[in-house]
C-alpha cells in the first residue's frame, strides 16, 4: 500500500515527534486465519476477528429487548466455542435504564459459559469509556475504568481505550483523558491501552505521549470498510502498521449496507433508514462487485466484505446478535481474497459515489 504525501508531511510537521518513519515490511501473501490462530494485539494474543456489542442494550438503533438476552448467551457461547476471544465493548452502550448494559450482559455471559475453561480464561475485554464532559480529570477517568470492572465483575479489562479524543473542542480535556489511561495501566486496571476514533495526525500525538510515561499504545479503533474507505483510512492504518498498533475495524459492514440485505425499496427499521436511503442506491457497483465474488468463492457476501477487512491486516469486529450472524461471520475466516479480487473490489469502492459518513468524533 503506498504511503500518501499527506502522510509523510504530517510526520515531518509534527513538532517535538519523536517517531522516526520505517516503511512496513509484510509478506505479500501472509496465510489465511482460522479462529484458533491467533495474532498478537500488544501483550495479548486475540482472534483475527473479533465481535462488537454495540446493540447489547441499545434500543434506539438496535431495537434491543431483554427478551433477547438468551439468543445472546446463545450466540456469545457459539463464538467461544469457535475460538473468537476478542469481544467489543463500551460503558456508553446501551440507551436510558439499560446504560451499561453491554458489559453487564458480557461480564454474565462470560460467567454462564459452561465450555471449556482455558477458552474462558482466554476472553479479551476491550471496553472503551466515554469522554464525557463531566470527565475532566485523570481520576475521574480511573474510575469511570473501575465503575465497568464492577458492571464487567472482571479483575483486570484486557484493552481499555479511550472511546474518542476531545481535541477538536476541549484540548485540555483531552491531555486529562490521556493520563488517566496511563494511571489505568499503572494500577493495573488494565491490561494495555488503545484508543478509538483517533485520525493519524492525534494518533501520532498520543502514540508520542503514552510512549514518553513508559505505556505502549496497543490498539487503534477506528471506522473501516469497503464502504468508508478514502485517504484518511489509508493514513491511519499507515500509521499503524509503521508504530507498531494493531487497528480493530469497526462497522466492517457499514451498519449492515454492506451485507446485501438491503435495497433502496428494503429498507431496516429504525434511524438506520435515513441513512441507507441516502447511500444505498450510489452503492451498486461495490454490491454487484461483493455479489460476484462472493458466489464464485461460494461465500455469502458480508462473508467477503469482513475478509477483506482481515487481508488489510486489521481486526474487524461485526457486531452480532443472533446465532446465525455468528455462523455466518465465521465463515469469513480460513481463507483469504486473491490480489485481483482486492484490486476488484477497491476499485468497485472507488467506483460507487457514496460513503459511509464519518463518527462526528473522529479526528485528523
Amino acid at each position: 500500500m503506498a504511503f500518501s504525501t499527506s502522510y509523510i508531511s504530517c510526520l515531518n510537521s509534527s513538532p517535538g515527534s519523536t517517531f522516526t518513519f520505517q516503511p512496513p515490511k509484510f509478506p505479500r501473501f501472509p496465510p489465511p486465519f482460522w479462529p484458533w490462530q491467533k495474532v498478537k494485539m500488544g501483550p495479548q494474543s486475540v482472534s483475527p476477528m473479533g465481535f462488537g456489542t454495540w446493540a447489547w442494550g441499545n434500543q434506539l438503533l438496535w431495537g434491543y429487548e431483554e427478551s433477547m438476552d438468551a439468543e445472546l448467551q446463545r450466540a456469545f457461547n457459539l463464538a467461544v466455542e469457535n475460538g473468537v476471544n476478542l469481544f467489543d465493548t463500551a460503558d456508553s452502550y446501551g440507551t436510558g435504564r439499560l446504560n451499561g448494559q453491554s458489559e453487564k450482559l458480557l461480564g454474565k455471559f462470560i460467567r454462564q459459559f459452561q465450555g471449556n475453561s482455558q477458552a474462558r480464561e482466554n476472553i479479551v475485554i476491550a471496553t472503551k469509556l466515554a469522554a464525557y464532559p463531566w470527565r475532566l480529570t485523570p481520576g475521574q477517568f480511573v474510575n469511570a475504568c473501575k465503575s465497568s470492572l464492577e458492571r464487567l465483575q472482571i479483575e483486570q479489562i484486557g484493552i481499555g481505550q479511550l472511546h474518542w479524543s476531545t481535541a477538536n473542542y476541549a484540548p485540555l480535556q483531552e491531555k486529562a483523558l490521556w493520563g488517566g489511561l496511563v494511571a489505568m495501566y499503572e494500577k493495573g486496571l488494565v491490561r494495555a491501552v488503545g484508543v478509538s476514533n483517533y485520525g493519524p495526525k492525534q494518533l501520532i500525538k498520543i502514540y508520542n505521549y503514552l510512549n514518553a510515561r513508559g505505556v505502549p499504545l496497543c490498539s487503534a479503533q477506528v471506522q473501516f470498510s469497503l464502504l468508508s474507505m478514502g485517504v484518511e483510512q489509508i493514513e491511519i492504518k499507515d500509521v499503524c502498521d509503521s508504530l507498531g498498533i494493531r487497528l480493530i475495524s469497526y462497522s466492517p459492514l457499514g451498519l449492515g449496507m454492506l451485507t446485501g440485505k438491503y435495497s433502496p425499496s428494503k429498507l431496516p427499521q429504525g434511524p438506520r433508514a435515513l441513512l441507507f436511503r441516502q447511500i444505498l442506491p450510489g452503492l451498486r457497483p461495490l454490491l454487484s462487485a461483493l455479489e460476484e465474488i462472493s458466489q464464485k468463492r461460494r461465500k455469502t457476501i458480508p462473508q467477503v466484505a469482513i475478509n477483506w477487512c482481515i487481508c488489510q491486516g486489521t481486526i474487524p469486529i461485526p457486531g452480532v446478535r443472533t446465532v446465525k450472524q455468528v455462523e455466518e461471520n465465521l465463515g469469513a475466516l480460513g481463507w483469504r481474497l486473491s490480489s485481483d479480487e482486492l484490486l476488484q473490489l477497491e476499485y468497485a469502492a472507488r467506483e460507487s459515489p457514496r460513503k459511509m459518513i464519518q463518527n462526528i468524533f473522529q479526528t485528523k
